[in-house]
């Protein structure tokens, strides 16, 4: 898997993600004292109110990353949100005011929500190879885990040397160096997609999430993930100090435990994948998720001690595994659902909706958590969502999921140019297929895939195969005869 950092640029880009992560964990932790300072006793809910500011910035302002990514020049712009960011980050020490902090962190994570999906639909220009591409991804959902793990580790250590402003000026000196290291390479010119109108690219992203049947089972999935994420991430300090009684030493011990697990799984997924097609894989992940949940609360009855931490460890090692299988390859489906020109707004517009998702899944697990009903509800309402969101995906995705279909353009005069090479039986031809300017709707597919109840393409019988319409095969529905049965 570290084959590809032989690869220069993308280990200068693997480099600046690693550097930026480490200062966004830095950051984390000095907000919680600064908060802290300003709040006292309310810091929680002002860190709380931090983060659903966060979800809200990722989720508005997303989709603007698509359009900047193809009007600027794909460095510049990395360059220039890292530089924001440092600024905004060297600000906080200095803020007297709880509005103050709220206004910088959604400084902050609108400039974030910009740079993620740029940076991630940049790494498939420098790699073009799908194998390479998936050992990046790999290597990309690795960074996030260490940094779960280690960027607290590094910050204990430094503020047993330094006050906690200080980690401020870290989070700034690793968006520094991230920005050093892209201002080192040479990234391609974005390109236009065939027939691209100025302004269309607001709603290109979406138009290809909810168009393209395996990005809806895409977005599936990013609920079932979150379901399952948000009682990892918001129950787990409450199901070791209450549910457990142990000590708050052990609270990064179970958030270890998750991280562990998702990258056990990042590091197998290659292989896994050159035997295995993405669909097998990330759904056998999201149902995985409910069946650990619904483990969980078996595992944590009163009376049970020991067993029950060991439970609790296990079920978050098996939820982390869980998780890698459906997120660490959806960056293959999303540069397989897209020309290389949309990729930003797919990368975009996929950034967006699934922090929606943690947007729903985050206050529903800490209003079930809060109730103090034991873990039972919490598992079996978010296990349920889980659950429901990972049939969806089984449903939306079809069985036979082929890169190239057969489909018509009757719209399209016989002179087009991308009915070239479709032969005397234009405008019936198969390619891969994405949707863009020229494809607006997805064709039925044997199994039921497709943009829903319409007409079959010219050309594609029952049995899925495709055949040229020819004399008497135009596509339209030839008159009965006079006295035929209907």
């Amino acid at each position: 898997m570290l084959s590809v950092l032989r690869t220069p640029a993308f280990r200068r880009l693997f480099a600046a993600q690693v550097v930026a992560l480490v200062g966004t964990g830095l950051a984390t932790v000095a907000l919680s004292l600064l908060a802290y300072d300003l709040a006292g006793a309310d810091a929680s809910a002002v860190l709380g109110t931090a983060l659903a500011l966060k979800m809200v910035a990722y989720v508005a302002f997303a989709p603007l990353a698509g359009v900047l990514a193809a009007r600027l020049p794909r460095r510049t712009l990395l360059v220039s949100l890292d530089l924001l960011r440092a600024g905004i980050a060297l600000s906080l020490p200095f803020v007297t005011e709880v509005w103050q902090i709220y206004g910088l962190v959604l400084l902050l994570q609108a400039a974030s929500a910009t740079f993620t999906p740029a940076f991630q639909a940049t790494v498939p220009d420098v790699l073009p190879g799908e194998r390479a591409y998936t050992e990046a991804l790999s290597l990309s959902r690795l960074a996030y885990d260490l940094e779960s793990l280690a960027s607290p580790a590094l910050a204990a250590a430094l503020l047993a040397l330094v006050p906690y402003p200080w980690l401020f000026s870290g989070t700034s000196a690793g968006f520094l160096a991230s920005a050093l290291l892209v201002l080192t390479l040479r990234l391609p010119k974005p390109a236009r997609g065939p027939g691209e109108r100025r302004g269309s690219r607001v709603l290109l992203g979406a138009r290809l999430m909810f168009a393209t049947p395996r990005l809806r089972a895409l977005l599936a999935l990013d609920l079932a993930v979150a379901a399952a994420g948000a009682l990892v991430l918001v129950g787990t300090v409450t199901l070791v100090r209450v549910t457990l009684g142990r000590p708050a030493g052990d609270v990064p011990l179970a958030l270890g435990a998750y991280g562990a697990g998702s990258m056990g799984v990042a590091l197998l997924l290659p292989r896994l994948l050159d035997r295995l097609d993405e669909r097998r894989v990330m759904l056998t992940g999201a149902f995985a998720l409910p069946v650990v949940l619904g483990a969980l609360a078996l595992a944590l009855t009163p009376g049970r001690g020991a067993a029950a931490w060991a439970g609790l460890l296990g079920a978050w090692v098996l939820a982390g595994a869980a998780t890698s299988a459906v997120l660490t390859p959806s960056g293959r489906l999303l540069r397989r659902s897209a020309d290389p020109a949309d990729l930003p707004a797919a990368f975009a517009a996929r950034f967006s909706l699934s922090h929606a998702c943690w947007l729903l899944t985050y206050p529903l697990a800490g209003r079930l958590v809060s109730r103090g009903a034991g873990p039972v509800l919490p598992a079996a309402v978010l296990g349920g969502l889980a659950l429901l969101a990972a049939l969806a995906a089984a449903r939306l995705w079809p069985r036979t999921d082929p890169a190239a279909l057969p489909h018509a353009h009757p719209e399209l005069p016989a002179g087009h140019p991308h009915l070239a090479g479709a032969g005397a039986h234009a405008p019936a031809h198969a390619h891969v297929f994405h949707i863009d300017a020229l494809h607006h709707r997805w064709p039925e597919t044997p199994d039921g895939g497709g943009a829903g109840p319409h007409r079959r393409p010219v050309g594609v019988l029952r049995s899925g195969r495709f055949r040229p319409p020819g004399p008497g095969r135009s596509g339209t529905r030839r008159p009965r005869r006079a006295g035929r049965p209907g």
